[in-house]
């Protein structure tokens, strides 16, 4: 029976986990249809640059049926080499390859920006930044881009504060709908579920530290501690670590919180926010992982610099501090969810990766009438991806009738 399904209904290895992905994905698939007979993006370009596995394959196949030209980009550490030999066989243009090393993911990026895409759907604004340094004919010929991570949009904002982001850009990880979903329930759940896999240990009785008490850390912290751990946050901001105070967590330094810390979720997009002195602080065979950023991190650099690294498990690298005392780097300290398992829920992505659509849709009819920034994507956009999903959901939603209207305008 199994050989039998695998033949009818999963013709190849990645077509078959797109497919089960697409089960879960009711808004991008009203996005496309919506894309299909406006005709939007009929002959433009589009380069899908993000984690390449089934659910943004969806993406990328959906614009393509949409009418636009699609090529797809991801380094190696993120690729599913099933997914993007399933888009290479659809015909898609495909510059990722499982496994593949930093050179070859630098030189794989420059070919997939050479296919000169008009428009630009990025993850961390890696591609975006690359166009802008090393592809300036380029990035004047393009319409625009759209970014979908708190780690993305930060560096392009600083761009465009120094005068140095030639294109709009469209901040699709500052959607509601993106952040207060994706970014708490996804990341969230996909990271500390990774941590569990990856491990084979258990959370509960152990305390957890999370740094940064953003959107993704609030999803960490509030996982975590589901899962009966000991959760410790740390954060720089007041107004936030009084919120995670009153949502139930212990707040304090990293130096504080390093003597108990026996699992490190790194949780802020910012570079160095774990440093080689609170290592020295950690209990020995604390773990650490990155959840939504990347090594940046982490002091990767001080760790291999050591050379006292070693693959103890799958996915967990073990450094021998001058101390004497361990400490377990997940997936190398890139985040692992993306890197060693099967990234965000499928539900929680439908709504992310049909924003990317969305954004492609207003770069495309809006670009000439941008300047160069970042930009909000439309409201209109972020309802019509809640709406869909309310509808899909069976949800019905509380009618606007003339007495609220009037109410809620009164003073």
């Amino acid at each position: 029976m199994n050989a039998l399904l695998t033949e009818t209904v999963t013709p190849s290895a990645g077509a078959g986990r797109i497919d089960w992905a697409l089960r879960g994905m009711p808004v991008l698939k009203a996005i496309e249809k919506r894309l299909t007979e406006a005709g939007t993006l009929v002959g433009l370009r589009v380069g899908v640059a993000l984690v390449l596995e089934p659910k943004t394959a969806n993406l990328a196949l959906a614009l393509n049926r949409a009418g636009a030209d699609v090529s797809v980009y991801c380094v190696g550490r993120n690729t599913d080499g099933r997914v993007a030999s399933a888009l290479a066989d659809a015909g898609l243009q495909v510059f990722a390859e499982e496994g593949a090393g930093d050179e070859r993911d630098l030189e794989l990026a420059r070919d997939f920006l050479r296919t000169k895409p008009d428009i630009l759907l990025d993850d961390g604004a890696a591609l975006i930044r690359l166009a802008h340094r090393e592809f300036p004919e380029l990035v004047a010929s393009m319409l625009g881009a759209a970014e979908e991570t708190t780690s993305g949009v930060r560096p392009l904002r600083a761009m465009n504060d120094e005068g140095a982001l030639h294109i709009p850009v469209i901040a699709v990880n500052d959607a509601k709908t993106k952040y207060l979903f994706d970014n708490v329930y996804g990341t969230g759940q996909s990271c500390v579920m990774a941590m569990l896999d990856i491990t084979n240990l258990q959370l509960a009785g152990r305390n957890v530290v999370v740094i940064g008490y953003g959107w993704v850390g609030t999803g960490v912290a509030k996982h975590a501690a589901a899962m009966g751990a000991r959760v410790i946050v740390t954060e720089l901001d007041p107004i936030k670590a009084l919120q995670a105070l009153h949502d139930g967590y212990r707040v304090l330094s990293l130096a504080d919180a390093a003597p108990q810390a026996e699992v490190i979720f790194a949780a802020t997009g910012i570079a160095g926010v774990v440093t080689a002195l609170h290592l020295a602080g950690l209990p020995s065979g604390a773990i650490l992982c990155t959840a939504g950023g990347g090594a940046f991190e982490l002091p990767m650099e001080y760790l291999d610099a050591l050379g006292t690294g070693r693959i103890v498990r799958e996915a967990v690298t073990e450094y021998t501090l001058p101390s004497g005392k361990t400490v377990q780097v997940i997936s190398e300290g890139d985040c692992l969810n993306c890197a060693d398992a099967e990234g965000n829920p499928i539900e929680v992505m439908d709504l992310s990766l049909s924003l990317q659509a969305l954004a492609a849709e207003q770069i495309a009819t809006e670009a000439t009438s941008m300047k160069s920034g970042v930009y909000p994507i439309s409201v209109d956009a972020e309802n019509a991806v809640a709406v869909i999903r309310l509808h899909h959901e069976g949800a019905t939603l509380e009618p606007m009738t003339d007495e609220l209207t009037a109410a809620m305008r009164s003073w």
